[in-house]
């Protein structure tokens, strides 16, 4: 450690304001993952691709929170391990998530969104939504290529996600032997590129429903 040469981390400036890190001490936060996160956002889009995918249906005059910060704010959030949607109450205040989205960490009247916020979103998303969301993965996956690859390799799989008390669609799975969801995920075999999901009940799907999602992802990278 004596031959080391720390060297000063810097990031892209956010609202005129330069971004660097270092360990002298002083730490504003616990979590440093939401800039790294912003970082990769900005370059591949995604959570703008998501939020042109979802259709706003909020009142104009009550929005103090854009789609699309809602949901970076969201994603960053479970990025860092932050799964609840709770969390943004001790979050929407912390200077990381709040440099991550673009505001001035110390500035009053910028904190993030709450809990009831992203409650209210959920509800408020409907099945197109989720399904042009599923769509704008793939699209994602697609601009991941520089060239169509000579081969791809689509790898289905469900995996359980328990659920406790009366969700709505949970069912008893006798696999698992408790009431969970059952949600299926793609990925590229290959690369193990994430391709796209879709939310499901716990019930055990069939091959038909399968061979549905798979030919519309397929379709879609054809088109490409």
């Amino acid at each position: 450690m004596s031959q080391s040469t720390p060297e000063q981390l810097r990031f892209p400036a956010i609202d005129g304001m330069t971004v660097r890190a270092d360990f002298d001490g002083g730490a504003m936060s616990s979590d440093f993952g939401p800039l790294l996160l912003r970082g990769i956002d900005r370059h591949i889009g995604l959570t703008s691709a998501l939020a042109a995918a979802f259709k706003d249906t909020r009142h104009a005059s009550y929005i103090d929170h854009s789609l699309r910060d809602l949901l970076a704010q969201r994603i960053y959030q479970m990025g860092c391990a932050y799964e609840d949607g709770n969390d943004a109450n001790a979050l929407r205040s912390d200077p990381m998530f709040k440099l991550a989205l673009e505001r001035r960490p110390l500035d009053a009247g910028t904190d993030l969104a709450s809990a009831p916020t992203f409650s209210r979103l959920e509800n408020a998303a409907t099945r197109k939504d989720i399904y042009r969301m599923a769509r704008a993965f793939v699209d994602q996956f697609i601009a991941s290529y520089a060239k169509p690859p000579e081969v791809i390799v689509l790898d289905m799989d469900h995996s359980e996600d328990a659920t406790h008390g009366q969700q709505e669609l949970s069912f008893y799975n006798h696999y698992y032997r408790h009431q969970c969801y059952l949600p299926l995920f793609v990925f590229e075999g290959l690369s193990g590129k994430f391709i796209t999901a879709a939310l499901r009940t716990g019930m055990r799907p069939a091959g038909a429903e399968n061979a549905m999602i798979l030919r519309r992802v397929v379709q879609r990278i054809r088109m490409a």
